[in-house]
């Protein structure tokens, strides 16, 4: 999958919309896990973005490739991004997570991206340009 290049956004951890937009996210995990699993051939780039605690505010959350299943509900991958409150870690570094700090998964099928439930509250901070352009990449925007 291709470096995400999209600028980083700030919402407040209380902002209602990016939680509900999480909460859609987790409640749809299955969806991703059997692409995952059994993925069609018109299905690649499996990611997850997760969240990673840090001192600054209520957590980073960022885009996750290569998604592996270790063992004991634990998974790696690199990430897709830079992170920005994670001191030492850049894009493509390795990283691990568990499954209760995932918040949003996305694949791409036939070209357009599948979930992405917190891209969608997102949109209206961007600029109409980009924010169009991702709009037309989503399956459901």
């Amino acid at each position: 999958m291709a470096q995400d290049r999209s600028p980083v956004i700030d919402l407040s951890s209380g902002n209602a919309e990016m939680n509900a937009a999480i909460a859609k996210g987790r409640a749809t995990l299955p969806t991703f896990w059997a692409s995952y699993d059994a993925p069609k051939s018109s299905e690649t780039g499996h990611s997850l973005k997760v969240r990673f605690p840090n001192p600054r505010n209520n957590g980073e959350h960022i885009w996750i490739a290569e998604v592996k299943k270790i063992a004991d509900g634990r998974y790696s991958g690199r990430f897709a991004n830079a992170p920005r409150d994670l001191p030492g870690k850049k894009a493509g570094d390795a990283t691990e997570f568990k499954e209760a700090d995932i918040s949003d998964w996305m694949f791409t099928r036939n070209g357009k991206i599948v979930g992405g439930e917190t891209i969608k509250p997102l949109l209206k901070a961007m600029p109409k340009a980009d924010a169009d352009a991702l709009r037309a990449r989503m399956e459901t925007p």
